[in-house]
C-alpha cells in the first residue's frame, strides 16, 4: 500500500508587486517588482507625481523590466516638460544599466530646422537645382554615349547582336501601342476639324480647315503626342524592368557571367524605339487626317475627294519631313531616360516606384522641350 504524504516543502514566496510610498516632501520610495504586470496598478500613482523636484528611492526595488524602465523614463520626460526634475537614488547597477539601455533605444525626435528665407538662401537653392540638373544631363550624355558605343560594337560584331530581344521590344513598344496611338490620332483630327470649322466659318474660309489639319498634325501634333504616349508607356516599362533586375541583383549576376548589361539591356530597347516610333508617328498622322476628313465632311460638307485634292495641292512636303526628323530624337530621349532611371533604382520597392514615375515625367518634359527647340530651329531656317 502506497501512502501519499503531504508536501511539507515551503511554498515559494510570490514576489511583491511594486508600490510607492511618500517619505517626505517630494521624496518617494519605490519597492517591489516593477514589471509589465504591475504597471496597470502603479502607473496612475506615477502619473500623479508632481512637484519642482521629485526624488524616488529605488533601493527597495527587487526587479525591473523594460516596461518599468520605460515608465520611469516617461515620468522623467513629463516632469521635464513641466519644468521639474526627477532624481533616482539607491539604484542597483543592473537596474541602472537597464534604464540607460532603454533610454538609448528610444527613437529620437527629428528636429527640422526652419530654412532661412533670404536672398542668399534663394540663390543657394537655385544653385543646387542647377547643379542637380547639370549632373542629370551629364548622366544622360554618358548613357547616350554608352549606347552609341555598344551600337557600333554590334555593327562590327553582328553575331553578338540580340535579334530576339529587339523583336520582342518592337512588339512591346510598337505593336501593342498601335490601338492607343491610332485612337489618339483620329480624335485629334476630329477635334481640330470641329474647332477649326467653328472659327473659320465666321470668315467664310471653311476650305482652309484642310490646311489647318494637315499642318498641325503632320508637322507637330502627330509625332509629339505619339512620343508623349510612348514616353508614358515605354519609359515606365523600361525603368520597371531594369530596376527590378537591379533590385534582384540580376545585373550583377550578368557582369559575373561576363555579359555586358549595356549590350544586353540598353541596345535592344533603345534601338526598338528608334525603329517603331517613326512608324507609330506615321500611323498617328494617317488616322489624324482620316478623322479630320470625316469631321470636315460632316460639318462643312467638304468631300473626301476635295479634302485629298486640297491636301496634295497646298500641303508642302516640308511639313512631313519636319515631323519625321523629330522621331529619332524623341526615341533616343525616351529610351535613354528610361534605361538611366532603371539603373538608378535602389534596393527597395519605394525606390523603384519613385524612379518609374520620375522617368515618365522627365521623358515627357524632355520631349516637349526638344519639340520646342525644333520649332525654333526650323523657324530660323524658314522651313
Amino acid at each position: 500500500m502506497v501512502q501519499i504524504l503531504p508536501d511539507t516543502a515551503p511554498a515559494s514566496r510570490a514576489p511583491a508587486r511594486a508600490r510607492i510610498e511618500a517619505v517626505g516632501a517630494g521624496a518617494h520610495a519605490l519597492s517591489g517588482v516593477l514589471d509589465l504586470r504591475s504597471l496597470p496598478a502603479i502607473l496612475p500613482q506615477l502619473e500623479a507625481l508632481e512637484g519642482r523636484d521629485v526624488q524616488i528611492d529605488l533601493s527597495g526595488l527587487e526587479k525591473i523590466d523594460t516596461a518599468g524602465a520605460y515608465a520611469l523614463i516617461r515620468l522623467r520626460a513629463r516632469l521635464q516638460e513641466q519644468g521639474a526634475g526627477l532624481s533616482l537614488s539607491g539604484v542597483q547597477p543592473d537596474h541602472q544599466a537597464l534604464i540607460e539601455r532603454v533610454a538609448q533605444s528610444l527613437p529620437k525626435p527629428e528636429t527640422e530646422t526652419a530654412a532661412p528665407r533670404n536672398l542668399m538662401a534663394l540663390f543657394d537653392t537655385l544653385g543646387r537645382k542647377v547643379v542637380d540638373l547639370l549632373r542629370f544631363l551629364g548622366d544622360l550624355h554618358a548613357m547616350l554615349g554608352l549606347f552609341l558605343a555598344r551600337l557600333v560594337y554590334v555593327i562590327r560584331h553582328p553575331t553578338e547582336f540580340r535579334l530576339t530581344a529587339l523583336i520582342h521590344h518592337c512588339d512591346q513598344v510598337g505593336l501593342k501601342a498601335v490601338p492607343i496611338v491610332a485612337l489618339m490620332g483620329f480624335l485629334i483630327g476630329v477635334v481640330l476639324a470641329f474647332q477649326g470649322s467653328v472659327q473659320l466659318r465666321q470668315f467664310g474660309a471653311e476650305i482652309f480647315v484642310v490646311d489647318l489639319i494637315a499642318i498641325s498634325i503632320l508637322r507637330e501634333l502627330g509625332i509629339l503626342l505619339t512620343a508623349i504616349i510612348v514616353a508614358g508607356r515605354t519609359a515606365s516599362s523600361y525603368t520597371a524592368a531594369i530596376g527590378s533586375m537591379k533590385m534582384r541583383e540580376e545585373i550583377d549576376a550578368m557582369r559575373t557571367l561576363a555579359i555586358d548589361p549595356a549590350l544586353a539591356l540598353f541596345v535592344p530597347r533603345i534601338l526598338a524605339l528608334l525603329i517603331v516610333l517613326p512608324i507609330l508617328g506615321m500611323l498617328a498622322n494617317l488616322t489624324g487626317l482620316i478623322g479630320g476628313a470625316m469631321m470636315a465632311w460632316i460639318e462643312l460638307g467638304i468631300s473626301p475627294g476635295m479634302f485629298m485634292a486640297r491636301l496634295l495641292d497646298d500641303t508642302s512636303l516640308d511639313h512631313v519631313i519636319v515631323g519625321f526628323v523629330k522621331a529619332p530624337v524623341f526615341a533616343l530621349i525616351i529610351g535613354v531616360i528610361g534605361c538611366h532611371a532603371g539603373m538608378q533604382v535602389g534596393g527597395n520597392a519605394e525606390s523603384l516606384g519613385a524612379q518609374t514615375s520620375s522617368a515618365v515625367v522627365r521623358a515627357i518634359f524632355m520631349v516637349i522641350v526638344a519639340d520646342a527647340l525644333f520649332s525654333v530651329f526650323f523657324a530660323l531656317l524658314g522651313i
